[in-house]
């Protein structure tokens, strides 16, 4: 994500990023945010979903940080895993899971429009994700 130079500069009409954006640290997202919009043709659209961090952290007020928050297929998740990563996969060393950045709805609306996108959208999902959109500007007819 932070360097994709065998994919050409406006060459791709979308980008869906599940799950991936967390996994960086927080300097980094901007990177590849910028990638992202590079490698999109204008008018493209940035798809992203990831934790949301406001959801986990009203279990954490309820003192349920390590409490099950929901099952997955790899078993169950608490706040304290998505926060930081599914400690069993990095305990068996996966350590790529590790989780280093994190959004609420606010923020995650702010980065992307940093970044350069326009039209962005964030909505809170039924469980514990984000759901955003952004779309690549088109220049502006003259």
């Amino acid at each position: 994500m932070l360097a994709m130079p065998m994919i050409p500069a406006a060459s791709v009409d979308g980008v869906w990023s599940s799950h991936n954006i967390e996994h960086l640290y927080a300097h980094e997202v901007p990177v590849a945010l910028a990638e992202f919009l590079r490698v999109l043709r204008p008018g493209g659209v940035v798809l992203l979903t990831m934790p949301d961090l406001q959801r986990v952290a009203e279990l954490i007020v309820q003192d349920k940080l390590d409490e099950p928050a929901y099952s997955s297929p790899a078993g169950p998740i608490a706040p304290l895993d998505i926060l930081y990563g599914h400690r069993p996969q990095i305990a068996m060393g996966n350590v790529f899971m590790a989780h280093r950045t994190g959004f609420t709805a606010r923020t995650l609306s702010q980065v992307l429009v940093n970044a350069g996108f326009d039209r962005v959208k964030v909505e809170r999902g039924k469980s514990f994700d984000l759901w955003a959109v952004g779309y690549k500007p088109a220049p502006v007819a003259a």
